[in-house]
């Protein structure tokens, strides 16, 4: 299939860009790699008038270690993340879910921006960023404005930005001493897309104790799917098998509402959240230790 008709601009500076969507009152979209919009195009689940192309804008792509954190810009491709040792050595949690992602011919061209503003509830990037806080830029021609990953992705394919705003920047915050990491899932071939997935952080102190945790979902409802309860369970305990296996099967079985598709009823991929669930944080905890 091909797509409509559609406009087409490549500006220079991140304020055309910005102000050629704020002209085409909604009906533009930004195009960054191009890996998921595209084909939305192609099969006229996506419509717009008019593609702002990003790619010829200096300065929306890097990866720098700030005091607050592992600062990356939107337009970051996946690849990039995947190979960088400063990402490696501050959010070894994206590293390790980056290879999930797709296949390398689609993370050559796919973003870090576009990933997380295409909130597809079955992607890796949305997942990693709600599990480790991160904090995201948005840009328009009213200005900037700070959102938390958690209150960033609003729905299935639905995010917090206004359709002039651009997604410019991501900080993933620096991990307190003690702290662990894991990221896993369970497709039915390397590159497909997951039946369930899940990232876990766990912070220990000295004895051995967890101190905080997180655990974030994917394909487990409209978008990344934390688990707060099953999380707080874990907190004032030594994290050993059965404490992990009882906080995956909670999450499993009350904060998780997986639809089912082609390929796995609802009840499997509850037994896949659990199942994966549990090795993460026994993962992680391993790791913060």
């Amino acid at each position: 299939m091909k797509p409509p008709p559609f406009d087409y601009v490549a500006p220079q500076t991140l304020d055309e860009a910005l102000e050629t969507a704020r002209q085409s009152g909604g009906e533009a979209k930004f195009l960054a790699g191009g890996q998921s919009l595209v084909p939305a195009m192609n099969f006229r689940l996506a419509q717009p008038s008019l593609l702002i192309d990003l790619n010829r804008i200096p300065d929306l792509a890097y990866i720098r270690q700030n005091g607050d954190g592992l600062h990356l810009g939107a337009m970051t491709r996946q690849r990039q993340l995947e190979l960088d040792a400063l990402v490696a050595r501050h959010a070894p949690l994206l590293t390790e879910a980056m290879p999930f992602v797709a296949h390398p011919q689609i993370r050559n061209r796919g973003t870090l921006g576009g990933s997380l503003a295409h909130a597809d509830p079955a992607a890796e990037l949305p997942v990693v960023a709600v599990a480790l806080e991160a904090r995201l830029r948005a840009r328009s021609t009213r200005g900037e404005r700070w959102i938390e990953a958690g209150e960033f992705f609003q729905g299935m394919f639905s995010t917090a930005l206004a359709p002039d705003e651009l997604l410019v920047e991501v900080i993933l915050p620096a991990p307190p001493p003690g702290t662990g990491t894991c990221f896993t899932e369970f497709s039915r071939r390397r590159g497909d897309y997951a039946l369930m997935g899940v990232a876990a952080v766990v912070r220990l102190d000295p004895s051995g104790t967890c101190r905080d945790a997180r655990l974030v979902f994917l394909n487990a409802g409209d978008g990344p799917t934390a688990a707060p309860r099953a999380a707080e369970m874990l907190v004032g305990r030594r994290i050993d098998e059965p404490a992990a296996d009882r906080a995956a099967l909670f999450a499993a079985s009350e904060e998780i509402a997986p639809a089912g598709n082609l390929h796995a009823t609802p009840d499997f991929q509850r037994h896949l959240a659990r199942v994966l669930a549990r090795r993460a944080i026994l993962t992680a905890a391993q790791r913060a230790s």
